[in-house]
């Protein structure tokens, strides 16, 4: 096996992210005032976020600005970070559905959970990320590296944390290269099967465990998943295969390799900012953080999981997670248990407006 190109942008490191600050993408004071005046425009109380279509919000002089940090996780670094969304005087309701608006223009947004909740609040709600259903966005716990289950991923943040709360991404095709270039035995095994956990959380066509290569290759390409939480889970799963000593191997040095101080990129998102993420080029993690006492005061973020129309083709192996992987198609997410009519019509009505084929999903509705 030999190491991707070291040409392309996003196999970075942290030199490179510091030397090259294209990923960083600001907008003006005009801009925010276009997109709060959409959301004002826009918003119903009457609405759910279902009811909601893509030409509700004219977002203005931002779009380009956000196109071009898209563009970002396409075709660079895989990473992107937009400063100065409207923050100051602005409602979590407002900036929430602001959030939800900037999804309707990039993709169809993918359910997150057992109760196919398609934009998730990222608020310390008390809960294990260690336990069998565990899940880290619900949870102040320092989390593993990983990559979420969909194509992009949008974070958007209202509020900080006390203290932590750290974000960090690496390149996963540095990460590949670096296990290729050090360990070709380990890196080999790493193209090979691993059982995930669905964590409690699958549909009901779905089994509580899957089966996914850490990196596989679509039309030349190099794809990464990767869960380590979920993967414990799995061990404790009746059916699934106990991992042999070097595949455990094999992801220590994995995750060794991903928190190099040469490779992690290490942030603080400001209340305002949007963390855009290539769910297939880079992982990501985030350190434990100690809250505010005051309600109105604590961490909350809002996080969407996107599957846009100019997608690539996806390795035939991620079937059994994403659903789907062709390019352009509507898959990924976790479909949940409440996956009913009034979804399945969001989703048909979203992909709609974006030119992209109607979703294809084998639940009744």
């Amino acid at each position: 096996m030999k190491p991707i190109n070291a040409d392309t942008r996003a196999a970075w490191t942290v030199a490179d992210l510091n030397a090259d600050t294209a990923w960083i993408c600001e907008l003006d004071d005009r801009a925010r005032r276009d997109m709060l005046a959409a959301v004002r425009k826009a918003r119903d109380p009457e609405k759910t976020l279902y009811d909601y279509r893509r030409g509700d919000f004219d977002l203005g002089s931002a779009w380009p600005v956000i196109e071009r940090a898209l563009n970002e996780i396409k075709t660079g670094t895989g990473f992107a970070l937009l400063r100065g969304m409207p923050r100051a005087d602005t409602t979590v309701e407002e900036f929430e559905l602001l959030t939800w608006a900037i999804g309707l223009h990039t993709g169809v947004a993918r359910p997150q959970g057992k109760a196919t909740q398609y934009l998730s609040a990222v608020r310390d709600a008390g809960t294990t990320y260690r336990a069998a259903g565990g899940r880290g966005y619900s949870s102040s716990a320092e989390l593993d590296f990983h990559t979420d289950g969909a194509d992009v991923v949008l974070l958007t943040c209202y509020n900080v944390a006390k203290s932590g709360g750290q974000s960090m991404v690496t390149s996963s095709v540095t990460a590949h290269n670096v296990m290729v270039a050090e360990h070709p035995d380990l890196a080999e095994l790493l193209h090979l099967p691993y059982h995930f956990s669905r964590q409690q959380e699958q549909a009901p066509d779905e089994g509580p465990f899957y089966p996914n290569p850490i990196y596989d290759f679509a039309d030349g390409v190099l794809c990464s998943k990767w869960n380590r939480n979920r993967l414990q889970s799995a061990q404790k799963i009746e059916g699934v295969p106990p991992l042999d000593a070097d595949r455990w191997r094999a992801v220590e040095e994995l995750d060794q390799v991903l928190r190099r101080p040469s490779l992690m990129y290490s942030m603080s998102l400001r209340p305002g900012d949007m963390q855009i993420l290539n769910n297939h080029t880079t992982l990501h993690s985030r350190t434990e953080f100690e809250d505010h006492d005051d309600p109105a005061l604590k961490r909350t973020l809002f996080r969407l999981w996107l599957a846009p129309p100019d997608s690539p083709n996806l390795p035939e192996s991620w079937k059994p997670a994403y659903r789907s992987v062709g390019a352009g198609t509507i898959r990924g997410g976790i479909l949940g248990q409440a996956y009913d009519a009034v979804r399945h019509g969001y989703e048909t009505r979203a992909a709609a407006d974006l030119g992209m084929p109607a979703p294809d999903c084998a639940i009744q509705v």
